[in-house]
């Protein structure tokens, strides 16, 4: 039981509990119980950013007794408040993983668990769950706003920007149409890549470009060969833009370096950026 005043033991105690957790959780009888599992972790995280920030306020506030191991002052000090910047980093870390769980539990409380599986219906294939979509190509100032807002609020609320490109089957369409499928979503060997639910963001600040794509399942077709061929790769890296009937982005104050080497962009067109929405 925890103490609430002996950080050594609660510490201890809290170890050995996830040590527990850590074995008890390789198999689960009813998936349902993962729900209730969420939110204890979800609660765990959160005391644990609490705890990553009182570790580094003790090292500032006495930093005036710290010393390294041959009595020097000054060092140990410069040890202390590097103690508590990494620590504040961590934590801001688990800001992220709370929020990740947070999402994940919303999924999972959307599931409803039946006690046995479902056998009148083929489950989707390997195949079918790695194709991606392309929704929005940005690049140039209309990719800036979205990099912008990257560094600001993070991977999540981009994506969440971008969703408003997504028309749905209209994107499917047109992407099946212009060739703009994959079996792995494009992305260079500097390009971040980010996935969230049903939809990958892409992005490279150094390049200054941007790119949200959407999972769509596709069941195999019995009337083809094992020797179909995938889709084309040629798409990412000659796109061809399709118009766009969302506003233009506004003007940011990034100035992608290296623009015009772009491998992932289209033919060069000057200073104009492309933008590659897919709506019809």
């Amino acid at each position: 039981m925890p103490t609430f005043h002996d950080p050594l033991a609660d510490a201890a105690e809290a170890s050995e509990a996830l040590r527990g957790l850590a074995h008890a959780s390789r198999t689960f009888d009813n998936p349902a119980d993962t729900y209730a599992v969420f939110g204890d972790m979800t609660a765990a995280v959160r005391s644990l950013r609490q705890v990553l920030d009182q570790l580094a306020n003790t090292h500032l506030t006495h930093r005036a007794r710290a010393h390294d191991d041959h009595g020097d002052h000054p060092a140990g000090a410069d040890s202390a408040l590097a103690a508590a910047d990494e620590l504040h980093q961590a934590g801001t870390l688990l800001d992220q993983v709370h929020d990740r769980l947070d999402a994940a539990s919303g999924h999972s409380g959307r599931i409803a668990w039946h006690p046995e599986p479902d056998l009148t219906q083929e489950p989707p294939s390997e195949t079918a769950a790695r194709r991606w979509v392309s929704v929005v190509f940005l690049q140039g100032e209309d990719a800036d706003e979205v990099l912008d807002l990257i560094d600001r609020d993070g991977t999540g609320a981009a994506i969440e920007h971008l969703k408003g490109f997504d028309y749905g089957d209209e994107t499917t369409a047109a992407a099946l149409e212009n060739g703009y499928v994959y079996d792995e979503p494009p992305a260079g060997t500097l390009d971040h890549v980010v996935a969230e639910g049903d939809y990958t963001l892409t992005s490279n600040a150094a390049m200054g470009h941007v790119s949200l794509l959407r999972v769509h399942p596709v069941p195999p077709d019995p009337s083809l060969t094992d020797t179909t061929t995938a889709p084309s790769r040629d798409a990412a890296t000659n796109p061809r833009p399709a118009p766009d009937r969302r506003p233009p982005l506004p003007q940011s104050r990034r100035t992608p370096p290296g623009a015009e080497k772009d491998w992932f962009a289209g033919p060069s067109r000057a200073t104009t950026s492309v933008r590659r929405g897919l709506s019809l």
